[in-house]
């Protein structure tokens, strides 16, 4: 199948923050899109196990890994290890981005 960013799959999440939304199509991936309303952060999270990858499409931010803060933009790409913290806050627009990931949603 293909997809438009905004539109693969289904909302799994929902509030003031954010809009989460999930493939439901692949048994071994997921492949989630979260669009972060502007100066909102996700809760943060990390999960054991569990590798991910962010791809940054749209708007400005700062994600924090282990606490640490690193600016993103459109085009970047986060590789986030197993076992480490992170969080996403918005700049002062939406902030979308692609998030991947093995496995069932574990946060």
């Amino acid at each position: 199948m293909i997809y438009k960013a905004k539109d693969i799959g289904k909302i799994v999440k929902e509030d003031e923050r954010y809009v989460v939304r999930d493939n439901t199509e692949l048994k071994n991936l997921v492949v989630s899109t979260t669009r972060l309303q502007p100066k909102k952060s996700t809760s943060g999270h990390k999960h054991e196990g569990q590798e991910e990858v962010y791809h940054f499409l749209e708007g400005h931010g700062t994600i924090y890994l282990d606490d640490k803060p690193f600016p993103v933009q459109p085009g970047d790409i986060v590789l986030i290890q197993d076992g480490v913290h992170h969080r996403v806050q918005a700049g002062i627009y939406d902030l979308f981005f692609i998030c991947v990931f093995d496995g069932k949603r574990r946060h």
